[in-house]
């Protein structure tokens, strides 16, 4: 069983890749191998150069001539460069000689390989990206989605919930009955846009633990283990988050430096904060699932080192040794009512209105 992993991709790459892989197969015991996706005279310059070894390990290089850039737009992937790392890796996925996808480059080209190339599940329209943020109560709380799909339609919306609670119950495992909401502008049901009330009575529908509509400030405090959103809402409360996170520290660290006193008292606290940058550390958790796709397919940080590149592969992992995809589909069926996975949701809801 092996993991394919787009070795090209990513700030670092390739050489963090390289030792990612070799520390995961390491820790893993060989349990499961990695396919290092790259230029192979490149790859295996690096690892010469720096005198580490792939032998008898479960590490194979497979060759990929060309390399998504960062910059370049995502069809680039699908129609022009079909020898690259990232096509190739997700192809291995594709013809089962891979269980899973892992990429830290161009996020856009990463999506289309998870989306088109290893293709949605079995009665799945759209897959969906899940960030599972800290929350107040010590737990995660799932977003999704967070971009994979900018204009997203009710049923959509509804099976990114099943997905969030499958991700939540079976990889997380912090809720046996995730509690799902709808992110909107108020609390109240009849607020957001017409996207929100047409996805709300779909949600009351299923067998899901839904307990309404979630405001922003809901993604922290943890009253919701999960929250649907449209992919273009959701890249921006990602974005801003990111954001804000990363303005905070650097407000603390510019604040503790004026002072003898302030850097005595941030010294005292330093264990405080290294566990608060441990919990909000993406290299920690590896990554972002593309969730509803044949294969996993796990989307990691451009910045990710080689720690972040273990961890990404590590999780990937999870999702194969828990059954995600086949438990997915299986909540799928218990949890949407046929009507629903039949695509008559617009009937349903006309009759839910006395229409």
């Amino acid at each position: 069983m092996f993991i394919a992993l787009d070795a090209m991709g990513g700030d670092y790459a390739p050489l963090c890749n390289i030792k990612g892989a070799i520390d995961f197969v390491k820790e893993n015991k060989n349990k499961i191998g990695v396919y290092l996706v790259g230029n192979k005279d490149i790859l295996e310059e690096e690892i010469k150069k720096n005198n580490l070894s792939i032998e008898g390990l479960s590490i194979e290089i497979v060759h990929a001539q060309e390399v998504i850039q960062m910059d370049e737009a995502p069809s680039i992937a699908l129609r022009k460069k079909r020898n690259s790392s990232m096509h190739i890796a997700g192809k291995l996925v594709r013809e089962g000689r891979a269980v899973a996808f892992v990429s830290a480059g161009n996020t856009g080209a990463a999506m289309s390989v998870g989306k088109f190339i290893i293709g949605a599940a079995e009665g799945i329209e759209r897959p969906g990206i899940a960030v599972a943020f800290p929350n107040k109560k010590g737990s995660r709380t799932v977003l999704i989605d967070v971009g994979a799909n900018v204009d997203s339609r009710p049923r959509h919306l509804l099976y990114f919930a099943v997905m969030g609670h499958t991700y939540v119950k079976e990889i997380l495992q912090t809720s046996n009955n995730p509690k799902v909401g709808i992110l909107s502008i108020g609390e109240e049901e009849g607020k957001g846009n017409e996207l929100v009330k047409d996805t709300y009575p779909l949600l009351k529908m299923t067998k899901l633990n839904f307990v309404g509509n979630a405001e922003g400030r809901d993604i922290f405090t943890g009253d919701f283990d999960v929250i649907v959103c449209d992919g273009f809402v959701g890249n921006v409360v990602l974005k801003t988050s990111e954001s804000l996170g990363m303005i905070i520290l650097e407000m603390i660290k510019e604040e503790v430096e004026k002072s003898l006193i302030s850097k005595i008292g941030a010294a005292l606290i330093l264990p405080a904060l290294k566990r608060f940058k441990k919990k909000a550390d993406f290299a920690e958790y590896g990554g972002a699932p593309l969730l509803g796709t044949k294969g996993t397919c796990i989307i990691t940080h451009g910045r990710a080192d080689e720690r972040a590149i273990k961890n990404a592969l590590k999780f990937a992992s999870q999702f194969v040794n828990h059954d995600f995809n086949r438990k997915l589909l299986d909540n799928i069926n218990l949890l949407i009512p046929e009507e629903l996975r039949k695509g008559k949701e617009e009937e349903l809801v006309g009759e839910l209105n006395g229409q």
